[in-house]
């Protein structure tokens, strides 16, 4: 099973990537392997697991990847094929060209320098018949260039900044002086993390929800023990201590567990049992009262009082009984 909370996309990435280098490494020490490839030992476990049901197509015995770790050494076997080197068809060349330029515009970019170069052997690689990339290029979306150059110029030069920024969650515009840690661009979206002087404590900002930003006259002073955020369970990877509630959802809010970052998803009968960690409880309030009778909260008991009473209140405030509303699911 995957770990709570990590895309599938970048769980795909790291099996594409795992698999030829245990090729090449048979027999790593398992824990050795897990600091490589900045894993913990249970999701490499987890992560081995899944390859006994990978492989090509015909689902046989032979066909099928072998992993053995159960010693404390790792052994991969049959992935010949994923472990050769890829050949590129032209087509397949040309749009990985056009790619690759299209990256270097992307603003904030880091590995610049790799993609250079990776950019230089395949031109080279495709040499006349690659011209055709020459002839195409991608418009990008710039609207949050300039948030994301005066951040990068922040952080380049260790300057404090101040932003007004928008917390979806409660609706509401705040301002807060911010002491940038890193730029990372995560699941489709720029982040900045730093060291929030307001909630004493690191943050994680969305750049799109950022309506202003100034670099102050001020250095950045992030404590020595403020660490940035574990990303390798994911995003949204929860926490034991993190506040949960379990929802029961009707076939009609079933889209909630697509659009959240939803763990531990059962069916019940035609509906969804999923688990939501909570940040902010008010959020949590208003999403079920947008629900209405499709959710219905399993636990914690306090949360079901919270949204009941909640529910109580704007039905008075419109003038309905609510002891003759009907019950939720």
């Amino acid at each position: 099973m995957p770990i709570s909370g990590e895309a599938a996309t970048t769980r795909l990435a790291r099996l594409l990537t795992m698999v030829p280098w245990l090729m090449g490494r048979q027999g790593i020490d398992i824990e050795q392997a897990a600091r490589t490839l900045g894993v913990s030992r249970k999701q490499i476990e987890a992560d081995l697991a899944l390859l006994f049901v990978c492989g090509t197509p015909g689902h046989m015995p032979d066909d099928l990847i072998e992993a053995e770790w159960e010693e404390g050494y790792v052994y991969v076997r049959n992935a010949d094929t994923i472990a050769k080197p890829l050949r590129f068809t032209r087509d397949e060349a040309l749009a990985l060209t056009v790619g690759l330029r299209t990256l270097l515009d992307v603003p904030g970019l880091t590995e610049r320098d790799a993609v250079d170069r990776a950019l230089a052997k395949l031109v080279e690689a495709t040499g006349e018949s690659g011209d055709p990339s020459n002839r195409v290029r991608v418009s990008l979306e710039r609207d949050g260039d300039e948030v994301l150059r005066l951040l990068r110029e922040a952080l380049d030069a260790s300057r404090r900044v101040h932003l007004r920024y928008v917390v979806p969650s409660r609706d509401e515009m705040t301002e807060r002086d911010v002491d940038p840690m890193r730029l990372l661009n995560t699941e489709g979206h720029w982040y900045l993390e730093g060291w929030c002087h307001r909630a004493q404590d690191v943050r994680m900002f969305r750049l799109d929800r950022v309506e202003s930003v100034e670099v102050l006259d001020a250095a950045a002073t992030v404590p020595t023990d403020a660490a940035t955020t574990d990303l390798s369970r994911g995003f949204f990877a929860p926490n034991d201590s993190d506040p949960s509630a379990r929802i029961r959802l009707a076939p009609e809010a079933a889209w909630v567990a697509d659009y959240y970052p939803c763990h531990d998803v059962e069916r019940s009968g035609e509906y969804l049992d999923v688990t939501l960690y909570v940040g902010d409880g008010r959020w949590l309030r208003r999403l079920l009262l947008q629900l209405g009778g499709a959710a219905r909260v399993l636990r914690p008991a306090s949360l079901t009082d919270d949204v009941a009473d909640e529910a109580r209140r704007a039905l008075e405030a419109y003038g309905v009984d609510p002891s003759q509303t009907a019950r939720a699911l």
